[in-house]
This record gives C-alpha cells, structure tokens and sequence, in this order.
C-alpha cells in the first residue's frame, strides 16, 4: 500500500512568542492568532550560548505547513531584541538561560519570609535588569503574614535601602487583595515580568490581578520554607485592561551572565553616582586607596547589604543565593 505524505507551505507569517515548552513554542499573530511552532534544525543567536535560543516575547518570523491535516509553524528568524532577561544556567555552569524577552517593566515579588528573599538574590536581579535597562519594581508581598514586629521591620529595612536608591517599592498582599490596583496601574500598556523565588506569591497575584486565567498555585513547603514550583514554563497573558503579562518559573538562583569586573559597579547605581569621586578611574572599589564607594559604605550612605553582593559579584561567588545576611554566620 502507497502512502502520500502531503505538506503545504504557505506564506511567512509575523508573531510573539507567548509561551514556550521547550520544544515548542505558541506563537500570537498581531490578529489574535495562535500557532504551534518548531524550530527547523539548528538555531543559535550570534554571541548567546543559551539553552533556549528562543524566549517568551521574541517577535519572530514563522512558516505554516499542513502536514497530515495538522497546522503547525515553523520559526525562521528572531527580530533584535530591545532587551531580555538572563540567568546562568541552573544545570550547566556555562550555559545561560534567558527568562524572557522584550520586556517594559520587571515586577521582582520579595518576601520575608515563607520563602525567605535576600538581597544577594534582589541585587543580582537588579544588577542584570539595569545591565539591560530595564525597570525593575520592588513588590514585597504577603504583607498581611508580617505580625511580628521583626518582619515588619526587615520590610520597613530593606524597603529604605532601595527607595533611597531609587527603585520603586510596593506593600501588597496578593492573597488578601491589598493594593493590587497600584500594581495594575503600572501595568497599563506595558508588557510586564513577574519574577521571583518559587512561592512569593506569583500566580496568586496573577490571578487576583485577572482572575479569569486561573493559574494553578501551591502551598510553601514547611519542612524547607520554600516555594514548590506552579509555573512550569513562561507564559505571557493578554490582560483585559491593556497590559501584556509574562508569568515565570520560580527563581532559585540568579547568577549573573558576561560581566566585567570593571562594569559591574556600574549597573549600582549609588556606585555608579560617585565613582568619579574615587582617585583611580579604574578602580573597583576593593582594595584601591580613597575609594569614594568604600568611604560611603564606611559612612553609611551606602547598604552594606549592596556592598557585601558587589563582591560577591566581583569574586564570581555563585553560592549565595539564599544566605541569610541578617543572621550570625
């Protein structure tokens, strides 16, 4: 018996990325759209060794074929990004992984405790986010949990040292519904990132945010305070008032990607507004004679905190993801 492998190849079609599974990837024409799509053969960005070489909100370039009565597309090209979102590689050291692409606005969910968010992991976020400029809002949730007056005071602490910086900082509860408006307000017209450590409360906020998606949460691990991942891949949703949502995996750990020693106190910025106070253009804040960065943090104008995650960032220490600085070592 002679079987006819029928396929038909149509016109190059323009799309985002909405999510990606790995393998494939859902891909969103500006009409609404929606197409499942592969990659042909190999595909690799010039300069990026990553293990997804296509990330959530990359604009592309696809094929539509027809093969066995079933519509799929193929990928054929990426646009140039205006920014992404990347990460070493959880499993390989040398490999990187890029979060998400084309992003307005990155929402970093912090809090106290269950799980517990340190600011070794806040100022490595915050140390690619400016990298690629893109802004970043503090969001400290579960506001409603802190009755204790010492986690309203690490909330009050840590919220003091990055307004003092500049970044935007925000109390909500996404469990209880408090001051999600604010959070909706920024949304407006922007595609926004929502990170942070598995169990701060992502998809809980996304679904007080819109309920009608109706993503899938879990409770925090009692035994190990941390966060069991809900949100498998990254997915972005369009909202009903105006604003593009990119849901992630729960972070473990941040470690950042292609950085020079010299570059890194630029991307602080409390470092980068004093370095031309320092004697040595070149220095790095470490063992140079009358450091301006040194001084201030000696003086108290900078974060000890943002110090100790310079250089840990210098010394390329990629193990302190979740070291509790405020606690006796």
């Amino acid at each position: 018996m002679l079987f006819l492998r029928i396929i038909l190849i149509f016109a190059v079609m323009i799309g985002t990325v909405y999510k990606s599974t790995g393998s494939w990837y859902l891909v969103k024409t500006e009409s609404g759209a929606e197409y499942e799509c592969r990659i042909k053969g190999k595909f690799r960005l010039k300069g990026i060794k990553s293990t997804n070489p296509i990330a959530v909100g990359d604009k592309v370039n696809f094929t539509l074929e027809t093969k066995n009565n079933t519509e799929t597309g193929i990928i054929d090209e990426i646009f140039d990004r205006k920014n992404y979102i990347i990460r070493k590689s959880v499993n390989l050291s040398k490999q990187t992984h890029i979060i998400a692409a084309n992003i307005d606005q990155v929402f970093l969910l912090i809090t106290i405790d269950n799980p517990p968010t340190f600011p070794s992991f806040i100022d490595r976020f915050l140390v690619t986010a400016e990298a690629y400029s893109i802004p970043c809002v503090l969001v400290f949730n579960k506001i409603d949990s802190y009755t204790e007056i010492e986690r309203r005071a690490e909330v009050m602490y840590l919220k003091d040292i990055y307004e003092n910086i500049g970044y935007e900082c925000l109390e909500i509860s996404a469990k209880e519904q408090k001051n999600i408006d604010a959070i909706k307000e920024r949304m407006k017209g922007t595609v926004s990132m929502f990170a942070g450590h598995s169990g701060v409360g992502k998809s809980t906020l996304v679904n007080a945010i819109s309920p009608e998606l109706n993503l899938k949460t879990k409770e925090i691990s009692e035994q190990h305070k941390q966060g069991q991942h809900t949100t498998t891949f990254a997915e972005m949703f369009d909202l009903e008032f105006g604003a593009k949502i990119i849901d992630t995996p729960g972070i473990k750990g941040f470690g950042i990607v292609d950085m020079e020693k010299e570059e890194i106190g630029d991307y602080f910025p409390e470092f980068f507004a004093l370095k031309n106070e320092c004697k040595f253009n070149n220095c790095i804040h470490i063992e140079e004679p009358k450091c301006a960065i040194k001084a201030a943090v000696e003086e108290g104008y900078i974060a000890w905190s943002r110090y100790k995650s310079y250089m840990q960032m210098i010394e390329g220490d990629e193990n302190n993801y979740r070291v509790d600085e405020f606690k006796e070592q």
